[in-house]
């Protein structure tokens, strides 16, 4: 396990002491239920008597609180790309990413018990790579979530613009909607939100029903829906990008997993959050796509009519604020952990550490509200971000997981040739997300590059 010096204020992390056997940490979990054999390595330390308490989350609105960020937006754009692959490559792709995306979560819930000190992917770098990996995968957190705060913010707005039949300007739905989302995010500590995480849960699920309802009550003449498509890389791959990041967000396993009372049931919030993620995806995907055929938009939501579109929208307006809120609410925390780890503005309610703190939260909804609104090619951002960060914290880092604790486990490389298959997949892992993150850089640049030539980019600030 890594051990902390505390110097000046701040806690480095001694790599050397980073490669303790992982089989003791095992036997001490073993133990030990509540995981006290090792609090003192935990981000939180041992909490008994502190103010504010961070160790509180079960194991079921760990769950409730992925499918509100991950599901969020992740659904929408589905059936767009089933126009453009086909249904049959579609859906295999949707449950073969579902499947993939499970095993990875399982290999970082791994890593993250292995290392108690974990607190976010920077922690995670550091371990691997030392700081300049602690820095690039803090970096790389922070702009991901501050995006993903954007496109839920962007959400918000289209959903407020469709229900109030454009009666306000975008730019000031926007900023209505971030108000909201920076009061939601002030609580400290996730047990406060633990319950709007189930509504969003809920909402999101319904919003999908009543969406397929409506996608049937919208069924276009003569649609056309086909098995396959064949079509060049550019094309498919931009479609494929839906499902390949509608699964994105593992980076929230961290953090959230930090305050879960019990973090060995983490591995029952991966597999809900999976399973109901894959089951629900190809569902909604092929019930939206077969009603609405080969003209369906992206989001699904403007295909329905418009009785059916604001039911929509309407429901899934809770699901969207409280991921937006979610995902501030990390962002900001990332940085409040990184300045306070180890002091007492963590755990009591000092004045410096409650300034901080709404301050992070402010900068984090307003810098996702600035680049939402200021920026004419952010949702284009977006994919280039999800490109850069999203293939590696959801699929290729994974590998690196398991190469490193097997590696520093069962003494060096010989421990990865005993187990020839999961060294495999480690290896494919990593070469997946590095696939992921180059061919998805290049399609999201030229996306823009064809929008601009096409006019379709329109000015910032503007309604």
């Amino acid at each position: 396990m890594a051990d902390y010096e505390k110097k000046g204020g701040e806690h480095h992390i001694n790599v050397g002491h980073a490669l303790q056997s992982v089989t003791s940490l095992r036997s001490a979990r073993e133990e030990a239920d509540d995981g006290t054999a090792y609090l003192e390595q935990d981000v939180f330390g041992d909490e008994e008597g502190a103010q504010i308490k961070y160790r509180t989350l079960s194991w079921q609105f760990v769950s409730f609180f992925m499918i509100a960020e991950i599901v969020s937006n992740g659904m929408l754009s589905l059936p767009s790309s089933l126009a453009v692959v086909g249904i049959v490559p579609g859906v295999i792709l949707v449950v073969f990413l579902g499947i993939f995306a499970t095993y990875t979560a399982v290999l970082l819930i791994d890593f993250k018990l292995n290392h108690p000190e974990i607190h976010n992917m920077g922690d995670a770098g550091m371990i691997m790579f030392g700081p300049i990996g602690r820095e690039i995968l803090s970096f790389g957190t922070i702009v991901f979530a501050i995006c993903a705060a954007g496109s839920e913010l962007l959400s918000g707005q289209q959903a407020l613009t469709v229900l109030s039949n454009q009666g306000l300007c975008a730019v000031d739905l926007v900023i209505i909607f971030t108000a909201a989302s920076f009061l939601l995010a002030l609580p400290r500590t996730l047990d406060r939100l633990s319950w709007l995480g189930l509504a969003s849960f809920i909402t999101i699920f319904i919003a999908g029903v009543v969406a397929m309802i409506g996608a049937g009550q919208s069924a276009v003449p003569g649609r056309e829906i086909d098995a396959v498509i064949s079509g060049d890389f550019y094309s498919s791959f931009l479609s494929i990008t839906n499902p390949v990041f509608a699964y994105a967000g593992h980076f929230m396993f961290f953090p959230l997993v930090s305050e879960m009372h019990t973090p060995r049931d983490a591995y029952k919030s991966a597999y809900f959050l999976q399973g109901f993620a894959t089951t629900f995806y190809a569902i909604f995907a092929v019930v939206c796509y077969c009603y609405i055929g080969n003209t369906v938009a992206s989001p699904v939501l403007f295909s329905l009519n418009e009785v059916w579109s604001k039911a929509s929208f309407g429901i899934g307006l809770a699901n969207f604020l409280v991921a937006a809120g979610l995902y501030s609410h990390t962002a900001a925390k990332l940085l409040f952990i990184r300045f306070f780890r180890g002091t007492r503005h963590l755990h009591e309610h000092t004045t410096w550490g409650w300034v901080c703190w709404v301050v992070l939260v402010l900068l984090a909804n307003v810098i996702a509200c600035i680049f939402s609104i200021a920026v004419p090619v952010f949702s284009y951002i977006i994919g280039i971000t999800a490109a850069l960060f999203a293939s590696w914290y959801t699929y290729g880092i994974a590998g690196f997981f398991w190469l490193f604790d097997t590696y520093h486990q069962g003494g060096g490389r010989h421990a990865w040739y005993k187990q020839p298959i999961r060294f495999a997949i480690a290896i494919f892992t990593i070469l997946a997300g590095a696939f992921i993150c180059v061919a998805g850089i290049y399609v999201s640049i030229k996306l823009i590059v064809v929008s601009y030539q096409e006019g379709v980019i329109g000015a910032p600030f503007t309604c």
